[in-house]
């Protein structure tokens, strides 16, 4: 479930094909987000699930499923 919503936040925020999202993706080099898109989606992810990421937190996303661990790591 949580990879799900995660899937379907890249999908609006980065305007990548939910097809094309797999937890092994990488946020830069295989989805293309930059500093701004990550920060916008780690907004989102805080919104949607109710917690608060930790800066140094967000220096470890390098892939779908690091996201996705760390949201299931908090709620």
């Amino acid at each position: 479930m949580v990879f799900e919503k995660i899937k379907g936040l890249i999908n609006t925020n980065l305007k990548v094909a939910e097809d094309k999202i797999t937890l092994q993706s990488r946020l830069v080099e295989d989805l293309g987000a930059d500093s701004a898109n990550v920060m916008v989606l780690i907004m989102e992810l805080e919104d949607n699930f109710g917690i608060m990421v930790e800066d140094d937190a967000i220096m470890t996303f390098k892939t779908v499923e690091d996201v996705v661990k760390y949201i299931e790591s908090k709620v």
